[in-house]
């Protein structure tokens, strides 16, 4: 899209060129913009892994001006190499930026603005559409997690503790709820007990003291197995992990 808009409003110095030229230009100028902005989406994940998965406005800026730092020099370097390669008379740096590249910049990053915004709306819009909802009975409680975040929840009186992994730290969390409600509604874990049931994705090995049965997950929680659930329990998780 911004072959076409540099195509029409012409901010890259290519008004001199005649209708043949400026396309194939200007191709190299958008091929210039798709990879500084491709090189630089590591820069993203680093940015976005440094701040817990939180992407802040400070975050967003420092991206877009190491993005347009990076076009400018390229862009430059083709200019000159490119399309000045055979005129002695470029332009000075500081003219092309104030008069050039700047002009371009303004035309070109509201475009690239707005789409990683909507985007971003998007992929959060789906990201929170495949979490699941552990429910309580009050109005307010409740936690929304990926499924795979759960390691396991047991019941606490008229309560449940839920054990989940953020921020690659074990966590848990207080709800007003039933064991059995939550295993009814969610057939993916596993009961191993009359008051708890595990996530089968965080089981690490089996363990055995004074005759009785255990489970082993993520992080070491040791989870109780009784003589009721014990088969299919086994069964399960040996042929979760073959």
């Amino acid at each position: 899209m911004d072959i076409y808009i540099s195509f029409f409003t012409e901010p890259l110095d290519v008004n001199t060129l005649n209708n043949n030229q400026k396309p194939l230009f200007l191709i190299g100028y958008g091929l210039i913009g798709g990879f500084c902005y491709l090189l630089f989406l590591p820069i993203q994940y680093i940015l976005l892994k440094r701040n817990d998965g939180k992407w802040f406005l400070k975050s967003e800026a420092l991206f877009l001006f190491i993005f347009s730092f990076c076009s400018i020099a390229i862009a430059r370097i083709y200019y000159l190499h490119v399309i000045m390669a055979n005129d002695r008379n470029p332009y000075e740096f500081w003219y092309m930026l104030q008069n050039i590249f700047l002009p371009a910049l303004l035309t070109i990053l509201p475009i690239i603005i707005f789409g990683r915004f909507a985007f971003g709306k998007y992929a959060n819009k789906k990201t929170e559409a495949q979490k699941i909802e552990i429910k309580g009975e009050g109005n307010y409680e409740g936690l929304r997690l990926f499924l795979n975040d759960i390691i396991c929840i047991q019941s606490s009186d008229n309560y449940i503790e839920v054990f989940y992994v953020s921020n690659n730290e074990i966590k848990k969390s207080l709800i007003r709820n039933k064991l059995s409600v939550i295993a009814d509604e969610f057939p993916e874990f596993l009961r191993t007990h009359r008051s708890h049931i595990i996530n089968p994705y965080h089981f690490l090995q089996w363990k055995t003291e004074n005759s009785k049965l255990f489970v082993i997950l993520f992080h070491h929680i040791e989870v109780p197995v009784s003589r009721t659930y014990q088969n299919n329990v086994k069964i399960i998780l040996n042929s979760a992990t073959e």
